[in-house]
């Protein structure tokens, strides 16, 4: 980018020139880097064809009920309550982990101690476990009977079969969302800057919250908004461990998949629509959130 200061010359009161500051004018430079029109073709219509069309068919289908069919879906009480549970959880979730996944990264990437790079390893366990897998590994150890419900159960907290189980599985297979985001950036993170803090009598904590913190937010937005994303639409880990009770522990991915066994196909699509649209409109918050905080930081 090129800025080019303009002035202009104005003097109502002296009757001399006066010069004034005009914003400068940016020209952008072409890129030395070639291939800019076959790229954007290829980005264009790969996105199309991968993202855009299924959904655009997806809200066509659903079109077909109205706009008052969708809205009579998804007002309907089994509905409504399946997305409470979906989207409440799946936020809680993803609140949980954007606050202990920076302190799991932070441990592992600042402290080096035996088995530091065994416990680096179990972190992407929820991405190589098949979901049933993780469901079914979660159930056995949260359920009445299980290594850690069967110690729960004689104080009368049942995890599995709950909402709460719910919400377990979702953390789990959130969490390495934002400890590989965060990671990177404590990572790249220069020590001198808090050594710098620390000799102009800055504690610890001031240290932390005041220049570690303002640092890694936009990655652990990031985070936040990836385990999100994963946790709303999630499947396989959650019905083994969900209990399945409409109006309890019912999730709406499991409701579209009871619509379309019934041949309600309107009605699945409906479901989906609305999910798509409450989705999109959260994460696009949190894009907005983050692109705030780098401007703020003046990453941008």
């Amino acid at each position: 980018m090129a800025s080019v200061p303009v002035q202009a010359a104005s003097g109502p009161m002296t009757g001399g020139p006066t010069l004034t500051s005009v914003p400068p004018i940016r020209l952008r430079r072409r890129s030395a880097l070639p291939g800019f029109g076959p790229t954007l073709g290829f980005t264009v219509l790969y996105l199309s064809l991968v993202v855009l069309v299924p959904l655009a068919v997806l809200v066509l289908r659903a079109s077909g009920l109205g706009l008052a069919g969708v809205w009579a879906v998804a007002m309907s009480p089994r509905v409504l309550a399946a997305l409470q549970v979906s989207f409440g959880l799946s936020l809680a979730a993803a609140t949980v982990n954007a606050l202990l996944g920076p302190v799991v990264a932070w441990g592992l990437t600042r402290y080096h101690f035996p088995g530091r790079r065994l416990l680096d390893a179990i972190v992407d366990l929820p991405f190589a476990l098949p979901t049933a897998v993780a469901g079914i590994a979660l159930a056995a150890v949260w359920a009445p009977n299980g290594w850690i419900g069967g110690l729960l159960a004689p104080w009368g907290v049942q995890v599995a079969y709950t909402p709460l189980g719910i919400f377990v599985a979702l953390v789990f297979i959130g969490l390495p969302f934002v400890v590989r985001t965060v990671q990177p950036v404590l990572a790249d993170l220069d020590r001198e800057i808090e050594e710098a803090s620390a000799t102009l009598g800055a504690s610890r904590r001031q240290t932390v919250w005041r220049v570690v913190a303002p640092t890694v937010l936009p990655a652990v937005l990031t985070g936040f908004a990836l385990a999100f994303g994963r946790a709303v639409g999630e499947y396989g880990s959650v019905i083994f461990i969900a209990g399945n009770m409409p109006f309890r522990s019912e999730i709406a991915p499991l409701l579209i998949v009871v619509r379309l066994e019934e041949f309600d196909y309107a009605g699945a699509t409906a479901i989906a629509t609305v999910m798509l649209g409450i989705s999109f409109l959260m994460l696009l918050a949190v894009n907005l959130l983050q692109a705030w905080s780098r401007r703020r930081l003046g990453h941008v």
